[in-house]
């Protein structure tokens, strides 16, 4: 017998969906593409004239950012067109930039930016520290629940502080998205012939 009565959906709760969107590609896609990195691969420049993360004093890039034995590449104002960039350099852009300066703004992590990290000079050490950005992140974005994610990012978002968290989790997670797959890419380029092909 019916009542005539419909039933209400489930509430649509985002921050499940969120954290999947990321935690699902992370785990299928982007870091078991990541597995065997090489330091060769890592530094490859696939074109004279790459940004990426040299040892102290040997890049010629007008700003060497870093506080450690390496230092990555930048330009202030950045040329137009920008440099093509290595694995490395997109990999610490997505440390620092992407994962850790957010990570001090909003879940506790100590203080950080371009200027102040130590990059990695290998791969494995770049892979723990993109390992360990990624792990405070999801953790913190879990921490954050439904109401969390409606709240104003705050100062360290400067300009959009008044944007909510929700706004500036889809920022970061199409930041690894795309980052990734260039990552990614730069690897099959490298396995498919490398600078014999390329140069």
């Amino acid at each position: 017998m019916t009542t005539g009565r419909t039933t209400s959906p489930a509430p649509l709760t985002w921050n499940p969906l969120l954290l999947d969107q990321l935690r699902w590609h992370w785990t299928h896609q982007l870091r078991p593409r990541l597995e065997g990195l090489t330091d060769e691969e890592y530094h490859w420049e696939p074109v004279p004239g790459c940004w990426g993360v040299h040892p102290r004093g040997t890049s010629d890039a007008p700003v060497q950012a870093g506080t450690g034995a390496h230092t990555i590449d930048f330009a202030f104002p950045e040329p137009d067109p920008a440099p093509v960039t290595t694995i490395a350099w997109r990999l610490g852009h997505v440390v620092v930039g992407v994962l850790a300066e957010r990570n001090a703004g909003h879940f506790g992590a100590p203080p950080t930016s371009y200027r102040d990290w130590e990059y990695a000079g290998t791969a494995a050490e770049a892979l723990q520290q993109l390992d360990d950005g990624c792990a405070t992140w999801t953790a913190g974005v879990a921490a954050l629940g439904e109401a969390g994610l409606a709240e104003p990012c705050g100062p360290s978002e400067g300009p959009f502080a008044e944007e909510p968290m929700a706004a500036l989790v889809l920022h970061v997670h199409r930041e690894l998205l795309h980052h990734g797959a260039e990552v990614c890419l730069l690897r099959d380029l490298f396995r498919a012939g490398g600078p014999q092909r390329l140069l």
